[in-house]
This record gives C-alpha cells, sequence and structure tokens, in this order.
C-alpha cells in the first residue's frame, strides 16, 4: 500500500514550511541538498520536525492545506505536542 507524508521543516529561525510527499526520505534529502529551487532553498529549511502518515492522497492533499492554512500558533503546538525539543526526525537518515 502506497503511503503519503505530510511534513513541516524548519530552520534555525523557526521559519515553516509544510508540504507532502509520497517519498519523505527522499524529500527531505532534496531540501537539505537544496536541490528544490523556491522557498526552502531561499531560507534554508532544512530539518523535519514533524511529519504524519496516511495512505490516502487525497486526505494527504487536503490536510497540507489544512494545516498551511493554521496561524503559526497553532502550527508550532502540533510540532511541540510531538517533538518538544524541535530535534531533526531525519537525523541519520542519511546513514541509512
Amino acid at each position: 500500500m502506497k503511503q503519503y507524508y505530510i511534513y513541516i521543516m524548519t530552520n534555525n529561525s523557526k521559519t515553516l514550511y509544510t508540504g507532502v510527499t509520497d517519498d519523505l526520505v527522499l524529500r527531505v534529502y532534496e531540501h537539505k541538498n537544496k536541490l528544490i529551487k523556491g522557498f526552502t532553498q531561499k531560507y534554508n529549511i532544512t530539518r523535519l520536525v514533524y511529519y504524519e502518515i496516511t495512505s490516502d492522497v487525497q486526505a494527504a492533499i487536503q490536510r497540507e492545506k489544512q494545516i498551511k492554512g493554521w496561524l503559526r500558533k497553532k502550527k508550532i503546538a502540533l510540532i511541540e505536542a510531538a517533538n518538544l525539543e524541535w530535534n531533526d526526525l531525519s537525523e541519520g537518515w542519511d546513514e541509512k
């Protein structure tokens, strides 16, 4: 069964980026290595701080839109409920 990921990444200034993908490891690699032109490259978004998994692509897209529509305060609460220290959840993935 295919999986889809809704994710939030950040930088040292805690600028937030929310996205959706079907390959989280690859997408995080692309962001970390600035292979995707645009916002994440410009703002050095390199730390994965939150993600959710679903098998429904439409649900993933809807959830991404929902989170993007939230105020920053609500996004921070979502992150901190699962990752209080804002640790990079992808740390060590490049070693796999």
